[in-house]
């Protein structure tokens, strides 16, 4: 049995390789271990608290991979083996790699916790900020893993300060062979920033209308009324003229009507009166003016203005409605009568002498 344990693989001994697997196996299951006491308790304690910093804590260790807890256990064990200088280093270089790795995933999952908060508590009151958000948090994840890259490359002996020059030139090279999709891609970013529209609104860009759906870095998307999806490069859509009816806060309606030359003038007098009084028997609105305004080829016109108080659309028609049936009762009981399209023929008789 002695024999045994002395016998010697890759300059240790069976029994150095027994300590090896038995302190691997020992500091997996503490690195395991620990991790799962550590979430229990934090996660008990992140339902008892109103304070976001543990909730995070838990969301961080929660994507802790099991590579690093090997990588970790592995390094570990190494420590009781007789090993070449060469070897010793990869173990060092793959357990710091696991390290930096780990450590990505650790601020990924941190970046993912805030944003997705951040959205749960803005959507309703600042749907703009949404997009911003979403863009930040592209950005930041990009320059996170380019960071991860460089520091696992630098790890393993890469020169990373020529590949970063050299990444550089190439850069300028792609960009020119890509300079439409970069226009798009610092479009999105002017939308998400200025913050024109944002996802909710109702637009009219030319001749086409719709509610915008999706932001994304080379393409807005529109839902039209009539049900299709309307997709607009961002280049194209900042260089348009762009009505967003999302920003109205309160609707302007002018609205004209036309009664009979014959209508006798006190009646006309008291036209005004009436449009005035039918508007502001309606919620949700504030009367500006009713004139009576000219003198038509067939009627007698008056123009009205009155605000509505909403920019729900459905909420304009039935004001609109309500006023325009309220105006024809009273018309009705006054014996008023609305214009319509008429031509008078004067016929005369000449004497013959």
């Amino acid at each position: 049995m002695e024999d045994l344990l002395t016998y010697k693989l890759l300059d240790n001994t069976l029994q150095t390789w027994l300590i090896f697997f038995a302190v691997m196996s020992a500091a997996l299951f503490a690195a395991y271990l620990f991790k799962r006491i550590a979430i229990s308790r934090i996660t008990r304690l992140a339902a008892r608290t109103t304070f976001q910093w543990d909730d995070a804590l838990a969301e961080v260790l929660s994507h802790t991979h099991s590579l690093l807890l090997l990588a970790v256990a592995l390094f570990a064990g190494s420590l009781a083996l007789r090993l070449p200088d060469i070897v010793r280093q990869g173990v060092l270089t793959m357990t710091a790699v696991a390290f930096v790795i780990q450590g990505g995933i650790w601020l990924n999952a941190l970046i993912h916790f805030w944003l997705r908060r951040y959205v749960e508590q803005r959507r309703k009151t600042d749907p703009g900020s949404v997009s911003t958000v979403n863009a930040a948090g592209f950005v930041a994840r990009l320059v996170l893993w380019s960071v991860v890259l460089l520091l696992v490359l630098d790890n393993f002996g890469v020169d990373v300060t020529a590949l970063v020059a050299g990444l550089g030139v190439g850069g300028i090279a792609v960009a020119l062979a890509i300079q439409n999709i970069l226009g798009d891609l610092f479009s999105s970013l002017s939308i998400v920033l200025d913050k024109p529209f944002v996802i909710g609104d109702f637009l009219i860009i030319g001749e086409f209308m719709g509610s915008v759906e999706h932001i994304g870095l080379k393409t807005t998307r529109v839902r039209s009324l009539s049900g299709e999806q309307l997709v607009f490069s961002n280049t194209d859509l900042l260089g348009s003229r762009i009505r967003n009816y999302g920003r109205m806060y309160e609707r302007r309606v002018v609205f004209k009507l036309g009664v009979t030359y014959q209508t006798p003038r006190e009646k006309l007098r008291l036209i005004p009166d009436i449009i005035r009084a039918a508007i502001e028997e309606q919620d949700n609105t504030r009367f500006d003016r009713s004139h009576f305004g000219n003198y038509g080829d067939f009627s007698l016109n008056f123009e009205s203005v009155y605000y509505i108080k909403s920019p729900d659309y459905n909420l304009y028609m039935d004001i609109q409605q309500a006023v325009n049936l309220r105006i024809h009762e009273r018309f009705e009981q006054e014996g008023i009568e609305f214009a319509y399209p008429t031509q008078t023929v004067f016929v005369t008789q000449q004497s013959n002498h």
